[in-house]
């Protein structure tokens, strides 16, 4: 099912999300719900938070740019990352424009290390731990930072963020326009 998306100014994004016990009920249809949540709103990554759940997972599938990077790996790389935690980035920072589904329309020149170590469960349980460099290495620290309570508009230089203080008011208040199911904060 497509879930809609919690945008900024939404709580569950500035929580640091809670570990999934195993026995999670539902745990199988909130990934299934996550990875069509994220092919219908045309994204390559989506965190639990951005369904309203405050929970340590996130799922990834870069298939969809695979083309327009010259990463041949992106092709298949499709995974689902259970209570993650980042064990090490590293090697030079570089800057790429990113993008979140909780902030439409928004885009920002992010820098990050290029490399990541991190450690998670696949969705049969597995304890994985993988290093990961380039574009997959961002698309996880994008991810990962939402689980943490970040957005990408908190990496960024702050005299970009202060000229993007009346977009991101505007969508904490309901004024955004985006072609995907959306959750603003209620109005006070």
């Amino acid at each position: 099912m497509v879930l809609p998306v919690y945008v900024y100014g939404m709580s569950v994004l500035r929580r640091v999300a809670l570990e999934i016990p195993e026995d999670y009920d539902g745990l199988d249809r909130l990934i299934a719900d996550l990875f069509e949540t994220m092919r219908f709103s045309d994204g390559i990554g989506l965190a639990a938070p951005q369904v309203g759940k405050s929970l340590r997972l996130f799922v990834v599938d870069t298939s969809p740019i695979s083309e327009d990077k010259e990463e041949p790996e992106l092709k298949d790389f499709k995974k689902v990352f259970i209570n993650p935690y980042i064990l090490d980035e590293w090697d030079d920072p570089w800057s790429f424009e990113e993008g979140c589904l909780s902030l439409p329309k928004i885009r920002e020149e992010v820098s990050r290390p290029s490399k990541v170590r991190i450690e998670y469960y696949d969705e049969d349980w597995n304890l994985i731990e993988e290093e990961y460099d380039g574009i997959r290495a961002r698309v996880i620290q994008h991810e990962y930072d939402h689980l943490e309570g970040k957005l990408f508009v908190d990496r960024i230089n702050p005299i970009k963020r202060k000229l993007l203080t009346a977009r991101l008011n505007a969508i904490s208040k309901g004024k955004a326009d985006c072609d995907y199911k959306i959750i603003f904060p209620k109005k006070k």
